[in-house]
């Protein structure tokens, strides 16, 4: 059974973490270049936006390596056959 609603690229998933990133940037920018504005809340609002991009980026970092893990077995197998 195919679910193509479920299904999503290595290429979507990165491309959605760049923009995520890039958005993440220009908040920096924008707070960075009128300090005189930066609330406790504004500045809450950036830390956890961080945190989420970091872990997102671990997330995909730690796919990667089960992906690369998972194909170094499939060669280790299919050579001692």
């Amino acid at each position: 059974m195919s679910y193509p609603w479920a299904t999503i690229s290595f290429k979507t998933l990165i491309c959605s973490y760049v923009a995520l990133q890039s958005q993440l940037v220009s908040m920096v920018r924008t707070l960075a270049s009128n300090i005189s504005s930066a609330t406790p809340g504004k500045f809450l609002l950036l830390q956890f936006g961080m945190a989420q991009v970091t872990q997102i980026g671990e997330t995909i970092s730690n796919l990667i390596s089960q992906v690369n893990a998972m194909i170094m077995n499939a060669v280790r197998n299919q050579k001692s056959q």
